[in-house]
């Protein structure tokens, strides 16, 4: 089992660095540029070809090899990094991103989801049931870098209603504490490495406890009740701030409240990413080989889906209606994937 995953690890750190990179410090660098949180949610635009996946996987499915495509996209990836590597960075006052970085942003992207089509097929062709949780793990560790019966489990609303609310607030709450005195240079440190650490510190402890039996349908809800909790705090410490007076000076409590809650909100993501990968993996094994990647890569689409969504719109909600309402919002809509488990079966057989 080491030796899969080893192997499975190397590639998913190829293709987890550059995302982890745009997703964790691009959205402040611009916001601390002037963009406004409109400008900055669209940027997640960047990310379709995450959702066009379906247009290649019955390819990866029926034409050539897994290594074949494994080695034409890392290649590809290679070139664009070094291309992106070449950049100039951005200039102060500068309203967007230039156009070139806007193309080869979108190529590098379609060139991680190809090569992610691809790792998937790999995994669930490699992985026995019993590696499912540890192999999950590695995935999500270098990602970071990112009704009931079964059939229902497998259906695309469960997997979209998973991250509601939660990856709307996620990608926001940052750039308001940017908006409310808190320096990028320290937010980039605390929502990069910081979150990047607990992430994977959530990823492990999810990937463990699945490995010594624990039904992911269970860990799901049980995780994801403590990160509504943790949305709860959010929202309650930006109405704070929003009070004369409130600030987030160092050596302040609520400075530590902030920063002690983007961590402890990714360390929780982390179990939870964990755990839907695994069912999402549990539930393409179930399917005819010659369509494993294509299920798995629907059902991987849906859950980029509810990501991407709500976090493009979370700037346009933000401006139009107010960051408070926009986090109560939030708070309603991350209830919605504990109902949905609440009506799911405990395990998967």
């Amino acid at each position: 089992m080491h030796g899969k995953l080893l192997l499975l690890a190397s590639l998913y750190l190829v293709q987890g660095l550059p995302y982890g990179l745009q997703s964790g410090l691009l959205p402040i660098l611009l916001r601390d540029h002037g963009l406004s949180l409109t400008r900055v949610g669209l940027t997640k635009g960047l990310y379709a070809p995450w959702l066009l996946k379906l247009a290649w996987a019955p390819l990866v499915d029926r034409r050539g090899s897994p290594r074949v495509w494994l080695t034409l996209s890392t290649v590809s990836l290679g070139l664009v990094c070094g291309l992106l590597a070449a950049l100039p960075p951005p200039h102060a006052g500068q309203t967007g991103l230039p156009t070139i970085m806007m193309a080869l942003l979108l190529l590098l992207n379609l060139g991680a989801a190809v090569q992610d089509v691809a790792l998937d097929t790999l995994a669930v062709q490699l992985l026995e049931p019993k590696e499912l949780g540890p192999g999950n793990t590695v995935q999500i560790c270098w990602l970071c870098l990112e009704p009931s019966g079964q059939q229902a489990l497998c259906s695309p609303t469960s997997w979209v209603s998973v991250a509601l609310g939660e990856q709307g607030a996620g990608s926001l709450f940052p750039l308001l504490l940017l908006d409310h005195g808190a320096s990028a240079s320290d937010l980039g440190l605390w929502s990069g490495l910081g979150a990047v650490t607990c992430s994977i510190a959530g990823s492990s402890l999810g990937g463990a406890l699945l490995a010594r039996h624990w039904q992911p349908l269970s860990l799901l809800r049980s995780v994801l009740q403590l990160r509504l909790g943790g949305l709860a705090c959010q929202t309650a410490l930006l109405f704070y701030l929003s009070t004369p007076g409130a600030s987030l000076d160092p050596g302040t409590i609520t400075r530590a409240a902030a920063l002690l809650s983007l961590c402890l909100q990714q360390f929780l993501g982390g179990v939870v990413t964990t755990a839907t990968f695994t069912v999402m993996m549990h539930c393409s094994q179930l399917a005819p080989r010659a369509l494993q990647a294509t299920h798995y890569s629907l059902l991987a689409t849906l859950e980029l889906l509810g990501k991407l969504l709500p976090g493009t719109l979370a700037g346009v909600l933000a401006d139009g209606l107010g960051p408070h309402l926009c986090f109560a919002a939030f708070l309603i809509l991350s209830g919605l994937p504990i109902l949905d488990l609440s009506l799911a079966p405990s395990n998967l057989t």
